[in-house]
């Protein structure tokens, strides 16, 4: 196997937001705490080891002994075990990344999201030996946009999960049951065949769903198994016990809507720096939830109500039940990053562009909330390309920033450049202009009227000598046509739809080919801080 890289803002894919922020620029500076290098680490550990000297003791004994409660039911890894009763210690700390239940994973992202939190983990271990660093993935299990997950793609085919009605339905996802995907499975197997990988990924996906009630412990069998030999933690946050200690933030943000009152102003001078705004705060970031129902909370006149339902309290009675249902409320992706802060004894948060995006916008409100803001590093992106698309590639003369552009502007500048014949014709454009503004000095000299015609004439001959390279383009593509067709072979099998590989295709095409090495390869391979778009030849 051979690896290679490119820069992220070579491929295209990403905001200007996240390029400025991976190149420091000081547009950025204000909205994050520390930059993500391994050296800043040890400013970050020392200001998360103060926060919880204070209510740390009492959190990670819970902590602990939830964990150890969610993991009741399944057989983990003594690397696993090991993590989880390191956690009661005041000098470990976790690397965090978090993600939707997605059915079978969804799309390839999710494993590099955890890759990237493990060999994180490793790499502090050896730099701060003192100290443990423990990879946690938490479990988006509250969210309720089952279209979202419903669903994933192998060999250009998708999977979609249409379960029965339920009394879940509209809830939080992680209490979905697990009906309706043994017809999944039936089309899973004869899609993937009779091969020993193929038969593991069967395996893997009935125990998962098959043999597990909800999704939410469906999904943090499956991600055990695929990650258990290097000691991930996988949490369940959704927990009365552990929102208790998220209560007293919860009950600023429904008395002063906190979230909102900072958050705005950090939104507004994001917007004024230039950068789109990933996420517009409500004047109430939570959700009243039960079962079958997640719905946000809104303040009138004193009183509080849930949108779209028959549920009301006045000020009293919402927060007894705050202090004594706790488990009743969830926060939105606003306040969901706090809460993850309380509770857990986080250095470091792994997202995509858009999670982090949204992160940069709770740098005051964290501040204002007392609590340390983790740094925040864009996750591992991979393209994997086997030895003979790469090989193909080379043939075609395709650079890898070449790889990556749209599929018209590839083949356009592959044409232009295979061609026999210049098919460029900025030169006569040039000389046509020069021709013209003669003329403009003729006309200025005699008759000014006579400037727009001027005018006219020059934009009617420019645009015919555009049409005449357009179609002269045109006829070299049909004239290269074997060409240009393996080109667009080529990126259509490595940019699926036209977007990035790891956004499409689910872990499991790549396991059918690579099996039990595929995981080791990105463990071996990818380097969290080295902020890079990988490409590795498998």
């Amino acid at each position: 196997m051979s690896g290679d890289y490119i820069s992220y803002s070579e491929t295209n894919y990403f905001s200007n937001l996240i390029l400025d922020y991976l190149n420091q620029k000081k547009e950025v500076t204000p909205f994050y705490n520390r930059f993500p290098s391994a050296e800043n680490f040890e400013a970050q550990i020392a200001e998360k080891r103060s926060f919880f000297e204070t209510s740390g003791n009492d959190v990670r004994k819970t902590l602990v002994e939830v964990l150890k409660r969610q993991y009741s039911g399944i057989n983990s890894s003594e690397a696993t075990q090991k993590n989880i009763d390191l956690l009661a210690l005041d000098n470990t700390f976790t690397i965090t990344t978090g993600h939707q239940l997605n059915l079978f994973t969804g799309p390839l992202y999710f494993l590099y999201k955890i890759v990237s939190a493990v060999n994180l983990a490793k790499e502090l271990q050896e730099k701060y030996p003192g100290n443990n660093f423990v990879p946690v993935y938490w479990m988006a299990t509250e969210d309720h946009d089952f279209e979202e997950i419903s669903f994933f793609n192998l060999h250009g085919k998708k999977f979609n999960w249409n379960p029965p009605a339920s009394d879940y339905d509209g809830g939080a996802v992680g209490e979905l049951p697990t009906e309706g995907l043994q017809d999944i499975l039936d089309l899973f197997s004869a899609e993937t065949g009779n091969s020993q990988n193929a038969k593991q990924l069967q395996d893997w996906f009935e125990k998962a769903y098959l043999e597990h009630d909800n999704l939410a412990d469906a999904t943090r069998y499956l991600a055990n198994r695929l990650f258990e030999k290097y000691g991930l933690v996988i949490l369940d946050a959704n927990n009365r016990e552990l929102k208790k200690f998220f209560v007293p933030y919860m009950k600023e943000e429904l008395l002063e809507k906190s979230s909102f009152q900072k958050v705005t102003p950090t939104a507004e001078a994001l917007e004024k720096a230039g950068y789109d705004i990933q996420v517009n705060p409500r004047e109430i970031n939570l959700f009243y939830m039960e079962k079958g129902l997640r719905e946000r909370i809104i303040e009138k006149d004193g009183k509080y109500f849930v949108h779209d339902q028959n549920i009301s309290w006045s000020k009293e009675e919402l927060l007894d039940l705050l202090n004594n249902e706790s488990e009743k409320f969830s926060p939105n992706v606003l306040l969901r990053p706090l809460y993850q802060e309380v509770i857990l004894p986080n250095l470091c948060y792994i997202g995509g562009g858009g999670e982090l995006a949204y992160w940069l916008e709770l740098k005051d409100y964290f501040d204002r909330s007392k609590v340390p803001f983790p740094i925040l590093l864009l996750r591992n992106s991979v393209l994997l390309q086997t030895q003979k698309q790469d090989l193909k590639r080379q043939k075609l003369g395709i650079s890898l920033p070449e790889l990556f552009l749209k599929p018209h502007e590839l083949i356009n500048r592959k044409v232009r450049k295979i061609s026999n014949i210049d098919i460029d014709f900025s030169i006569q454009k040039d000389h046509l202009v020069q021709q013209f503004q003669e003329m403009y000095e003729l006309a200025e000299k005699t008759d000014k009227s006579f400037l727009g015609a001027v005018k006219a004439q020059e934009v009617k001959q420019l645009k015919g000598l555009e049409n005449l390279e357009k179609r002269l383009l045109k006829a070299q593509k049909r004239k290269l046509e074997d060409e240009v067709s393996r080109i667009t072979s080529l990126q259509a099998e490595l940019f699926p739809n036209g977007g990035l590989q790891e956004r499409h295709h689910n872990f499991s095409e790549f396991y059918l080919e690579y099996g039990e090495d595929l995981i080791p390869m990105l463990i071996e391979n990818l380097k969290p801080l080295e902020l890079k778009f990988d490409i590795l030849s498998v």
